[in-house]
């Protein structure tokens, strides 16, 4: 029987631990998918090591979405009531867009793009063809909340469109990670088990 590597979270730490992994929300929310069955063991690898794939048209409709709504582009190609609604739930004053956060958990460190800021809310934006309640709640963007900690944010709010309605969840510093954290360590030893595979070594710190 060969060992597992554990990769221990221990939040009592004085000072911050060594990277030992670079880890982004997408990635993490892929491996829920390969956890569920939704994804092939292969696909997952060929994201860790950013394969070159094409845009699907799902993909691109969400990115002209987000254009649309934040910069006024290419607006006619969607429904005007959508875009208000969307942009009602934006913060005012939008302080700045596209804003990089970075978390450090014990030796992960998490990294990524939240679409918008205000002086105390964090906007990110989803298209989705089907909304189901409550579908953010574990999502490893949440992370973005201790990110943001510092610059004031006290709330993180997904606004989602399945461009015939708008949905809004709301999260706020209180939340609760101990779902995501443990999804985290089994990533690491995923890592670990297929480290001969991965080339992508920046996803190991270097």
């Amino acid at each position: 029987m060969t060992d597992v590597y554990i990769c221990p979270f221990n939040n009592k730490h004085d000072t911050l631990a060594s990277i030992t992994y670079n880890l982004y929300p997408t990635l993490l929310n892929l491996f829920d998918m390969y956890q569920k069955g939704y994804l092939e063991r292969q696909d997952l690898i060929n994201r860790i090591n950013r394969v070159p794939m094409p845009q699907t048209e799902a993909q691109a409709r969400g990115s002209s979405f987000e254009e649309a709504v934040i910069k006024g582009v290419n607006e006619e190609a969607f429904d005007p009531d959508i875009l208000d609604k969307v942009r009602a739930l934006l913060p005012r004053p939008m302080m700045k867009t596209q804003v990089y956060c970075e978390h450090q958990l014990d030796n992960v460190l998490l990294y990524g793009y939240v679409d918008v800021i205000g002086k105390t809310l964090a906007v990110d934006i989803k298209t989705t063809s089907s909304y189901q309640e409550g579908r953010f709640a574990h999502s490893h963007q949440n992370f973005y909340l201790p990110a943001l900690r510092s610059k004031g944010i006290r709330t993180l709010r997904y606004v989602i469109t399945d461009f015939k309605d708008v949905y809004q969840e709301n999260y706020d510093q209180t939340i609760d990670f101990s779902v995501q954290e443990i999804q985290i360590k089994l990533f690491c030893n995923f890592l670990e088990e297929h480290r001969a595979e991965i080339t992508d070594t920046k996803i190991f710190g270097k």
